[in-house]
């Protein structure tokens, strides 16, 4: 039997003792501007397109499309950071990125057919920089074993959600207010210009596992990892309630004349994720993360049931407040059991495997949204939010027993900031 101790007693893991890790600041401001162009992306391709082809099905499906390359090749860009060092893969993509983002703007601008669209959209997906999968990794680099862990996912998640609800408001106002094509435009420009900020923090980065002679770890896959696929499938589902949210919101607020405030009722729903995950950060739980993901998950399938129920914005606004506060615990809880299921030297490819998996889900609840709102109406494009968790809801339900972590029978949690975890070996 293997004993490991955390003992932190008389330490409350929170926020202000998280903040004052050596080094933290060196790549959470670079990487905080790097990461706003990630909820900028998906809209941003939604207003221009919609705005030059006149529909929302073609506007979500270009979008999709990006979002499913996106999905698809950021585990790889992930498993190359392991490998050979962030700063070496996040340099190349960002110059690619805007490369991709300006050939986009230039089809959809000139009227080219369709199929250009699409295909511009997946180089413009698939070169999106992973900044918060490679934050997420410093921050196990740095704490590994640590009870300040739980916290830095916590912090990750109310950082991601902040950047939700500035990219999408201020994509909307400069796409309605500027030009159709100012978001994406900005978004190219933070791209580059936060990118490389955040890659030039190499003292920060995890240490590349190809550097770790003879380390048994180094080709270990982290989608190999059954918890970790299980975590994808829920993740998916938390995809398609923000594409689903995306893409009937939109709609909803155009349907009603008052476009403008797409990105205000965007915002308050992303508000109600940064506030949740605000508390569960500074909560120091006494309940496993794996029980804590079973609680928040059915909750989070609940509340995204009335919302193809509301006629007016207040109402939508306060539904997708509610929605909101039920996302976070989610996002947390499964971002922390990475640290517990996954190798050090898979982190960054679990982390987009997870990052990928949304974006993934966000793509095809804004195709089919879009889909069910040009044939029927706004409201109907809320029921794919509610079919998307309920689905993962039962796989999830299912296929629990993956999440616990390898050979772990009991942890135990004693007071605030005392935790003590046995294992057998």
């Amino acid at each position: 039997m293997a004993t490991t101790v955390n003992d932190n007693a008389g330490t409350r893991p929170g926020y202000g003792q998280l903040l004052r890790t050596r080094g933290a600041w060196t790549f959470l401001l670079p990487g905080f501007l790097a990461r706003q162009p990630f909820a900028m992306l998906t809209i941003g391709i939604l207003l221009l397109v919609e705005h030059t082809t006149g529909s929302y099905g073609k506007a979500g499906a270009v979008s999709a499309t990006a979002g499913v390359a996106m999905a698809l090749f950021a585990p790889q860009s992930g498993k190359l950071a392991d490998r050979f060092g962030q700063a070496r893969v996040l340099i190349p993509g960002v110059v690619v990125h805007a490369a991709a983002i300006a050939l986009l703007i230039t089809l959809a601008l000139t009227d080219a057919p369709l199929w250009a669209l699409f295909a511009a959209a997946v180089p413009a997906g698939a070169s999106t920089p992973q900044i918060g999968p490679m934050v997420r990794a410093r921050w196990a680099a740095k704490l590994d074993g640590s009870p300040l862990m739980p916290t830095a996912a916590a912090f990750e998640s109310v950082t991601d959600e902040f950047t939700f609800v500035i990219g999408p408001v201020l994509a909307t106002a400069l796409c309605t207010g500027v030009h159709p094509a100012a978001g994406l435009i900005t978004e190219a420009v933070l791209t580059i210009g936060g990118g490389l900020l955040f890659a030039a923090q190499r003292r920060t980065q995890p240490t590349p596992v190809r550097a770790a002679a003879g380390s048994p770890e180094k080709q270990a896959s982290a989608l190999s990892v059954p918890g970790v696929r299980v975590l994808a499938i829920a993740f998916l589902g938390i995809g398609s309630v923000f594409g689903g949210m995306q893409v009937s919101m939109t709609a909803f607020t155009k349907e009603l004349g008052e476009p403008g405030l797409n990105g205000l009722m965007y915002g308050t729903f992303a508000a109600g994720n940064m506030i949740a995950g605000l508390i569960c950060g500074a909560i120091a739980w006494r309940v496993s993360a794996q029980r804590r993901l079973l609680i928040a998950y059915p909750l989070l399938a609940l509340a995204t049931t009335p919302l193809w129920a509301a006629d007016s914005l207040p109402m939508l606004g306060g539904f997708g407040l509610l929605v909101g506060l039920c996302i976070a615990p989610a996002l947390i809880t499964g971002y922390t059991l990475v640290e517990k299921l996954v190798p050090a030297g898979s982190r960054t490819e679990a982390f987009t495997w997870l990052t990928g998996a949304v974006g993934l889900g966000q793509a095809a609840g804004a195709a089919v949204g879009g889909k069910l709102i040009d044939t029927h109406s706004a409201s109907t494009g809320f029921l794919v939010p509610l079919a998307g968790t309920a689905a993962a809801l039962v796989v999830l339900l299912a296929l629990r027993k993956a999440l616990t972590p390898r050979g772990e029978s009991i942890v135990a949690a004693r007071g605030v900031g005392h935790r003590q975890s046995v294992s057998v070996d």
